[in-house]
């Protein structure tokens, strides 16, 4: 395996737009090549080092899905179970409806979210944390609004449509990480440390730092595309609380320290060590296609043409459509910052892209590395 192309393509997306860029590729288990460049601070020119973390953004959902499916396989709920046989207050919801003169009435829903309508993005939901029900639970909680609250919040927004019959990527997996601490009887970063990082050695992946963790917290920027440059931009958007631990959008990491989830799903839920996650028939059922003819003329994103959607994940179905050179069933998702997880169970591959910069690029990067990537196989 000759990776200079990989190489070459990190230094060329650094010397473009992207402050920083770090991948790591794993096969058979082994870390076959981690490279990285850029500057982690562009104003005072800081190379980018070794265990910098950085928000995951919507690569966190990845692991609230298989939070949430472990609870399955012990048989604590179904994925076709009504969702307010857990959060009561997802029992009686009204969605807009448009009237054929352009009013917009509201109506009470006739289908009940399920379960399923949260992993699968399908629940009615908006992705607009600046809604005025949950804006009036951050006042009403002193700016806490943890997650069972902000859960409760979402509930007294209108859906967008009826459960089941579009799919909107929106806070679905916030919700299912509020259904986790409600299941499981924990608060949902303790369930995740309990379950998942912590058997797996992540010492890294967390929605709070402690303090040696923070020095290692490194800048993030935005593409200006007007200024045609990164502007320094800090903070996470999306976690409106400061108790929130956002099952969407709220961990943070190290490329190294998420890898070792990732690589434990392309074990099929098994880590080298042996330490499982999932069962194989679980990781399966996440990449399977959960698009149907309601809900596919949604998923409509140019990068994504040749994938579906499966539990909180990209899902390839087609190389014709898609162009790309990974097989079909090769999975994963990314975040809003642009990093990307590549999960690949039948090469045995992983691999953990990262970088920091919200208006990430994401449709010319990604699917440029994926590409490359395969070619050095």
């Amino acid at each position: 395996m000759d990776f200079k192309p990989l190489a070459s393509f990190i230094d060329r997306i650094t010397s473009w737009r992207i402050p920083w860029a770090e991948v790591l590729v794993m096969h058979r288990n082994d870390t076959v090549f981690h490279y990285r460049n850029g500057y982690a601070n562009l104003e005072e020119k800081t190379p980018i080092g070794d265990g910098a973390i950085f928000n995951l953004y919507s690569m966190t959902k990845i692991m609230t899905c298989v939070a949430g499916l472990q609870l399955v396989e012990r048989g604590e709920m179904l994925l076709s179970d009504p969702l307010s046989d857990y959060l009561p207050e997802y029992a009686e919801m009204t969605v807009k409806k448009t009237m054929a003169n352009g009013e917009i009435r509201l109506e009470k829903a006739t289908r009940a979210i399920t379960v399923r309508d949260l992993f699968t993005m399908t629940a009615g939901f908006s992705y607009d944390v600046g809604s005025p029900s949950i804006q009036e639970a951050v006042k009403s909680t002193d700016g806490t609004l943890p997650t069972r609250d902000f859960a409760r919040a979402l509930a007294k927004e209108p859906l967008l449509f009826e459960p089941g019959t579009h799919w909107n990527y929106s806070m679905c997996h916030d919700v299912l990480g509020a259904l986790v601490e409600v299941v499981s009887g924990k608060r949902f970063g303790t369930y995740l440390r309990d379950e998942i990082t912590g058997p797996l050695g992540m010492n890294d992946t967390a929605f709070n730092l402690n303090d040696e963790q923070q020095t290692r917290l490194i800048p993030q920027y935005a593409y200006n595309d007007e200024l045609e440059k990164a502007v320094r931009l800090d903070g996470n958007g999306f976690r409106v609380g400061t108790e929130l631990e956002s099952g969407g959008a709220g961990l943070l990491s190290t490329v190294s320290d998420y890898a070792r989830f990732l690589n434990a799903l392309t074990g099929h839920g098994t880590s080298p060590e042996g330490v499982r996650i999932l069962s194989q028939a679980s990781v399966e059922l996440i990449r399977t296609d959960h698009l149907n003819e309601m809900t596919r003329a949604d998923y409509s994103w140019d990068h994504m043409y040749g994938y579906g959607y499966g539990l909180g994940v990209r899902t390839h179905i087609s190389k014709a459509a898609s162009g790309s050179l990974s097989p079909i069933g090769e999975f994963g998702w990314s975040g809003a910052a642009g990093c990307m997880a590549i999960i690949d169970p039948d090469s045995e591959l992983t691999v953990m892209y990262a970088q920091h910069l919200l208006n990430s690029q994401e449709p010319y990067v990604q699917r440029r590395l994926r590409n490359v990537v395969y070619s050095c196989l």
